[in-house]
């Protein structure tokens, strides 16, 4: 049975107690009930004019549903969806995106694309792009962020130029508790190489409240961009605090750097769905960005600059730029 809004929010306000009876079974039925009210809450907050709740209230039960994931594994749950990652931005946010490159009312994109996601291959190429984005990518333990931790983010600034140059870039790493992580290892390490060397007494991202107030600032002056963006921004929501809430009063722009290669990339219809040919490694080497024996490092800085980089390429292709004054 679906969980309302006024559930989700008495269920928040439940004390969380210690299962010491139970075992695996509890720990399960324990975390489908905070991912029944996440789910809703959620819902309500992006779809409601006025949800009635502070977004504090979500974030707080995500961290909640952490702690107990942790006690359940991450090996037991690393197969089951997730109740708060969204798979793309909606047609609205990819508007806004576009005219946050190109510096005019979202209003304006809108009409242009009139509920027509093909038409959003046009509305790239309009209007010449200019500005500043944020290029920013992370490292998590796992695809859900009701479940896992964001392990390592890497952000530079670029400007929306042919000869500009990626700049202000940084990386750094964050920690996960010692249970279980010290013993079991740090998940996907398999693809991004980060272990618990890297991590050992590392803040966590939830726990850095200074850093999180300079990203948010950062966020709020410039738009970010990511490849699959979607993912960071799900992210964000239940792990930045004040970004869900920056979003939902339009202080954020968001670009999906994936958007912008499958629609002006016109070799990726003609290229096989398995052969992943949106993905950024593969963007990369058809543009030359990297190298056709490289490989994409999966760390946030590296994969950040590379990001900017092919955009600038693939941008440059498309004669996109605003001519130098």
């Amino acid at each position: 049975m679906a969980v309302n809004v006024e559930q989700a929010l008495d269920y928040t306000m439940q004390p969380s107690m210690p299962l010491l009876f139970g075992g695996d079974a509890a720990l399960q039925s324990e975390r489908q009930r905070n991912e029944e009210a996440l789910r809703a809450l959620l819902d309500a907050f992006a779809g409601d004019e006025d949800p009635g709740f502070p977004f504090d209230v979500v974030r707080e039960l995500a961290d909640r549903n952490r702690a107990l994931c942790d006690q359940i594994g991450e090996e037991k749950l690393r197969n089951l969806n997730s109740v708060a990652l969204a798979r793309s931005l909606s047609e609205a946010d990819l508007c806004r995106g576009i005219a946050a490159m190109q510096q005019r009312p979202a209003s304006e994109v809108e009409r242009e694309v009139a509920g027509d996601r093909d038409a959003l291959a046009v509305a790239y190429v309009s209007a010449p792009v200019r500005g500043v984005v944020i290029g920013i990518d992370i490292e998590t333990t796992g695809t859900a962020p009701e479940r896992g931790y964001i392990i390592n983010m890497g952000l530079e600034l670029m400007e929306l130029a042919a000869d500009s140059k990626p700049f202000a870039g940084g990386e750094r790493f964050y920690g996960l508790p010692e249970e279980p992580y010290r013993t079991t290892g740090v998940p996907l390490t398999r693809i991004h190489g980060i272990t618990w060397d890297d991590l050992e007494g590392k803040t966590p991202f939830r726990a850095d409240t200074e850093a999180q107030a300079g990203l948010l600032d950062l966020m709020k002056r410039y738009p970010i961009m990511a490849h699959n963006a979607a993912f960071e921004d799900s992210w964000f929501r239940l792990h930045l605090n004040g970004y869900a809430e920056a979003r939902r009063a339009g202080q954020i722009a968001v670009i999906d750097s994936r958007d912008i290669c499958r629609r002006l990339d016109g070799e990726v219809a003609a290229l096989p769905r398995e052969s992943a040919p949106a993905s950024l490694e593969n963007w990369a080497r058809r543009r030359g960005t990297l190298a056709q024996d490289e490989k994409e490092r999966h760390l946030g800085l590296a994969d950040a600059d590379l990001m900017l980089r092919t955009v600038q390429a693939e941008f440059s292709r498309k004669n996109m730029f605003s001519p130098r004054a």
